[in-house]
């Protein structure tokens, strides 16, 4: 019986992270849509979902960092050897849109790193006094 209800609480966590409405996942893992709102309301599911929908997201992210550097040769051979002017354009306007966001992410990852390590230096400092007591 534990068997089966982590398994359908495991359904239920992953349907939800993918998106389902309560509904929905109710209907998809065969349990109730008061099991589903009961679960819900617990914060250690719904972190749980959270993780699980995160997890997913790196994933993806990982994936699509990877198809990217071939995506980035076509459009580049696209926008050098294209027959068509508008293909050409096309590639040429893909590859600065894309190196614009590109560059966004990286410094905005950057910025954030900075201030997480500032807010990380602060609260050191903060809470531990000079004679080693929390402050």
């Amino acid at each position: 019986m534990a068997g089966r209800k982590k398994k359908a609480d495991a359904d239920l966590m992953l349907t939800l992270a993918c998106g389902a409405s309560p509904e929905n996942a109710a209907q998809k893992t065969g349990v109730s849509l008061r099991t589903v709102y009961r679960r819900l309301a617990e914060p250690a599911f719904r972190a749980q979902v959270n993780e699980v929908r995160a997890e997913m997201v790196r994933r993806i992210a990982g994936m699509l960092t990877a198809a990217s550097v071939g995506s980035l040769k076509t459009f580049t051979a696209l926008q050098e050897s294209a027959a068509s002017e508008s293909v050409r354009l096309g590639a040429a306007r893909a590859i600065v849109e894309l190196g614009c966001k590109m560059r966004e992410s990286v410094e905005f990852i950057e910025r954030l790193a900075a201030l997480e390590a500032r807010l990380e230096q602060v609260f050191a400092a903060t809470s531990v006094g000079s004679d080693g007591g929390v402050t």
